[in-house]
């Protein structure tokens, strides 16, 4: 009776490790290829910065600190560009214990949500970083010099990097709340005078201390918030109108 509940475990393990192993190999050579281009990398990403800096780069005070920086921009570089093989791999390992009705919630809501991810990284760097970066620079007295350090550039980059990702997923979780059945898309939006207070609280938590950077959090967390709700009550009176159609 053991063996025979171990053979299936087992068979999964094996499977497991065999995905495990595949996104590891394309990671590591996505890696391969992006350290090639590590420079270049480093460019495009402190280039919001460097253009509010006519004529000046940034600072690296570690011995080794030039190197490992770019390792690190390059190994997140990786990340981004493999995140399709990888979900794919997590995808396929899955899928084969999932029902028919959870493939065709689960799917959707995995491709959406690494979008929407993608897509916060995107208006942070392209828009967010260009308007507090200027707005700090204009308030640099005449009588300083600004010489910022490229690993604190770093830790800022990639904290704001995760929190407009996180903040752009504010859809899918509204959607998947009101699909399970935890709240009603009524009782979200009776909620809205404290989302929009709460979304001003996150954002003063987790960006940096300037009015700016968190109305730039704040705003868009409060429109993906009505953006939820508003997919929410689509995609439940769509699924009410088919199951209708059904029983008809």
């Amino acid at each position: 009776m053991i063996e025979d509940n171990f053979q299936p475990l087992l068979v999964h393990l094996i499977e497991l490790r065999a995905r495990i192993v595949r996104s590891a190999v394309v990671f590591f050579i996505a890696f391969a290829i992006c350290f090639y281009f590590s420079q270049q990398l480093y460019d495009f990403l402190v280039a919001p910065l460097t253009a509010v800096l006519p004529g000046q780069k940034l600072v690296s005070i570690g011995i080794a600190s030039p190197f490992l920086l770019q390792v690190k921009i390059v190994a997140l570089t990786a990340v981004i560009v493999t995140m399709p093989h990888t979900l794919y791999q997590v995808w396929a390992f899955v899928a084969p214990g999932l029902y028919v009705h959870e493939k065709r919630m689960i799917l959707p809501l995995v491709v959406s949500s690494t979008l929407l991810f993608l897509l916060g990284m995107s208006f942070a760097y392209f828009f967010v970083f260009k308007t507090v970066f200027a707005f700090v620079a204009s308030h640099v007295p005449s009588s300083m010099q600004w010489l910022p350090d490229s690993e604190q550039y770093l830790s800022f980059v990639l904290g704001l990097f995760i929190s407009f990702g996180i903040t752009f997923e504010v859809p899918v979780a509204i959607v998947l709340l009101v699909h399970i059945g935890v709240v009603t898309v009524e009782k979200l939006v009776s909620w809205r005078p404290y989302v929009i207070v709460g979304s001003f609280i996150v954002a003063a938590v987790v960006t940096p201390p300037d009015p700016l950077s968190q109305c730039l959090l704040a705003v868009p967390l409060w429109l993906l918030y009505e953006a939820g709700c508003v997919v929410a009550r689509w995609t439940g009176t769509r699924a009410s109108t088919q199951t209708h159609t059904q029983e008809q």
